[in-house]
């Protein structure tokens, strides 16, 4: 994953929760959590929707979001990504209306690594 632009990607608190090296999303040790795609929605490694990418860049999703949306087949593993031992402060970022929550912060099981996770495959 080197020659990647690395961005971080933040929670409300300003905390950097998370990295994009488009289009995959890895945790803070470098494992990968997910993807995102062109029109910047948000995948877990197992194809599931998680939210959206806003310009902050925060990952958000719906409160009560009833639309379905297929599983999609996750692109191949990208292996760790070296993260980066120094990154920008958080922009300053609008508060979230009540509609949305901030994935990071209220659902980050959402964005779980391959072998972890309660929606993985069953390992037989």
């Amino acid at each position: 994953m080197s020659g990647h632009r690395i961005i971080p990607i933040y929670s409300s608190r300003g905390e950097v929760e998370a990295f994009l090296a488009f289009p995959y999303l890895f945790n803070k040790s470098g494992e990968w959590i997910g993807w995102v795609t062109a029109q910047r929605e948000v995948y877990s490694v197992m194809g599931l929707y998680v939210g959206a990418l806003t310009d902050d860049p925060r990952i958000v999703r719906q409160r009560s979001d009833r639309a379905f949306r297929p599983r999609l087949k996750a692109p191949p593993s990208p292996g760790r990504l070296n993260t980066p031992a120094t990154f920008p402060l958080a922009p300053l970022m609008s508060d979230l209306s009540l509609s949305l929550i901030d994935v990071l912060i209220e659902e980050p099981e959402r964005l779980h690594t391959l072998d972890s996770g309660e929606f993985r495959e069953d390992m037989d």
